[in-house]
């Protein structure tokens, strides 16, 4: 049964809505003559929105459609929102080289769990559809299944570019694979979605969505597909499986500095895809940085600030910000500092970085002694040669951000 918190009857969508403003900052809309008719009559529509919960965190990229969401939720229309707890269990091949592990229905289950709180950090739960994919797949019969096979052909699902990429890879693709766009696709055939959104990379499985409803005779939803988020390293999609991404469950502290972390260039990209700015706002940013009026130190922390209000409120990221400048401008100590036990035996510099968790291997923690990134308390440590010798409270830091207070036993 289906987990409804839009109970009652939704408002109807007043006529004259901004449909400019509902499709601000879109990139692919089909049919967009068709949505905005739909839009301007002022009957409520169907939002699909589907989510995969293959792993226990959504991070900032996920919010960008689910802002998108809220601003339609804003206007009377109803989201709807798919927990893929059967299209988890495949793994989406988007942007895949290799076939992704299988999450067994456990793991999808505990990971399930953490999404709805995160989700409702951006969308309001009281005008919210949730269905889970189990509820029509449990199901599914093996002719159910051969007749929506037959909605799409093999021809049709290695024209997208993934699975191009790898037939010429001679890189193998399961035939499960071949079935994640048509379980999406029926996902909209059983809630009935009037609209998908997703990302632009979704694009491939959103149209299939169009073509299995309408094999089921009904009509196709309009799509509305949004910019991918680029990861902190500025050159990927963010990704948690790539290190570049700021989940949003993550403490205040820690999601601005990483916001604090993101080249100049993605600033504006950030404020436009995670913030409320408004088009004058973001005109005059944009002006200022060319000019020199603006620095881009100060706006990227009015973008950290602004993203950290929305998951923590705004004393947090004033906190926040605050802890920031005192570590990394002032260069004071955090306020907070993890406490390591080692012992009072002397030991060697770079296992002690080891030991603490401040370097991965001896030779990293060699590179960044030499480099005269170590410091022991406010010492600058340019040798290892001679065995350290621990005290109480001493704190041991590399860099800027990775610091602990040892408790010598």
């Amino acid at each position: 049964m289906a987990l409804r918190y839009a109970l009652g009857q939704m408002m109807k969508a007043p006529a004259d809505q901004p449909v400019a403003g509902l499709l601000r900052g879109v990139v692919d809309c089909v049919d967009r003559a068709h949505l905005e008719a739909r839009l301007k009559s002022g009957k409520p529509l169907r939002i699909k929105f589907g989510v995969d919960p293959s792993a226990p965190d959504i991070h900032l990229g996920h919010t960008v459609p689910m802002r998108l969401l809220r601003r339609w939720q804003e206007h009377g229309h109803l989201p709807v929102l798919i927990i893929g707890d059967y299209t988890a269990r495949i793994g989406d091949p988007t942007g895949r080289s290799a076939t992704r592990p299988q999450l067994s229905p456990e793991q999808v289950d505990l990971h399930a769990r953490t999404y709805l709180d995160q989700l409702f950090r951006v969308v309001d739960k009281g005008r919210v559809e949730v269905r889970h994919q189990s509820e029509w797949f449990s199901s599914f019969q093996l002719d159910q299944v051969l007749r929506l096979a037959r909605t799409t052909t093999v021809a049709q699902l290695l024209q997208r570019s993934d699975f191009d990429q790898r037939m010429r890879g001679e890189q193998p693709i399961g035939v499960h694979e071949l079935f994640y766009p048509l379980l999406q696709g029926y996902d909209s055939v059983a809630v009935e979605a009037d609209v998908e959104l997703g990302g632009t990379d979704q694009l491939f499985n959103l149209l299939r969505g169009r073509e299995v409803q309408q094999a089921y005779g009904m009509p196709p939803q309009d799509i509305v597909t949004v910019p991918l988020l680029v990861g902190l390293d500025g050159q990927r999609k963010m990704s948690k499986s790539l290190g570049n991404a700021v989940a949003v469950a993550d403490p205040p502290g820690q999601q601005f500095g990483q916001l604090m972390s993101i080249p100049d260039h993605l600033i504006l990209s950030y404020l436009e895809l995670l913030t409320d700015a408004n088009d004058a706002e973001l005109a005059a940013w944009r002006d200022g940085l060319a000019d020199g009026s603006v620095h881009p130190r100060r706006l990227k922390a009015e973008m950290a600030a602004r993203v950290v209000a929305q998951f923590h409120g705004e004393r947090s990221a004033r906190d926040a910000s605050l802890e920031f400048d005192a570590v990394f401008r002032d260069r004071k100590l955090p306020t907070a500092i993890p406490e390591v036990e080692v012992s009072s035996d002397p030991v060697d510099l770079r296992e002690l970085l080891v030991r603490t968790g401040l370097a991965g291997s001896r030779s990293e923690a060699a590179r960044l002694v030499s480099q005269g990134g170590v410091r022991l308390d406010d010492t600058v440590i340019s040798s290892w040669s001679e065995p350290l010798s621990t005290r109480e409270g001493m704190v041991l830091r590399v860099g800027k951000r990775r610091v602990v207070r040892l408790r010598v036993h």
